[in-house]
């Protein structure tokens, strides 16, 4: 670590391309360094340390990557709302937005279409109404399959519109799926909730956890993280 950085003091916060983005430290017992992301719609830089390490120290680390950090800000991809005529993600597939005003508003899908009609102002709200359904439906029956598989009871799915997390279980008695990973591959959504389900038996990420999620899991997970990793921040670029 550069001295000067050690010795000034610097706010919990950078100034990237303009915007005023803070800095979220997360101290994790098994973290052997400091890693650093930013959050997959640019909201918040994160970073893991080890418990032992300074938090002064990962903020100064921080500032010293502020340009890469602006560099990988300037990689995300541009908020695009759902228009007529465009395209929306559904399980890994573009559908084209087939809008009719005197159509259902309910959208229906017809081929490689998502047909729904109602007023074009609430366009947007009503996909993301149907598309949130559709994530907690398919989340549900995800959920049921990897209890299953787990031998475990079916607990609760919530949907959550986090920025910061893909899953969560904080309570081992129910879980919760971002409700945008509706719009990635079905692989993809499932890896999430069997990661879920695995932390209702292990609250934590030892080998133990892995072999059950390696067990009940039917894909491959590394295959399922990297396509997070490359393409999950395309999947706030609709609906913000």
């Amino acid at each position: 670590m550069i001295d000067w950085l050690r010795r000034v003091p610097l706010e919990p916060e950078l100034e990237l391309a303009g915007r005023t983005v803070p800095i979220v430290l997360r101290r994790l017992h098994h973290a052997k360094r400091l890693t650093l992301r930013l959050a997959p719609d640019g909201s918040e830089v994160r970073i893991t340390l080890p418990e032992w390490a300074e938090s002064r120290e990962a903020i100064a680390f921080a500032h010293a990557r502020s340009e890469w950090l602006e560099s990988q800000l300037s990689r995300l991809p541009q908020r695009a709302a759902p228009v007529p005529g465009g395209e929306v993600r559904y399980r890994g597939t573009a559908l084209r937005l087939a809008w009719e005003p005197r159509a259902p508003r309910r959208p229906l899908i017809e081929g490689e279409a998502l047909r729904l009609g109602g007023p074009e102002a609430g366009l947007e709200g009503r996909l993301r109404r149907w598309l949130e359904a559709e994530a907690l439906r398919l989340s549900e029956a995800d959920m049921h399959d990897y209890c299953t598989a787990a031998g475990l009871d079916p607990v609760p799915v919530g949907l959550t519109r986090a920025q910061r997390r893909w899953g969560s279980c904080s309570d081992k008695a129910r879980i919760r799926i971002n409700w945008r990973l509706v719009q990635a591959p079905d692989f993809v959504r499932r890896s999430v909730v069997a990661h879920e389900v695995a932390h209702l038996v292990h609250f934590d990420h030892s080998a133990a956890f892995h072999a059950l999620l390696g067990r009940i899991y039917e894909a491959d997970i590394d295959a399922a993280d990297r396509w997070l990793k490359e393409h999950g921040r395309g999947l706030y670029a609709a609906f913000g």
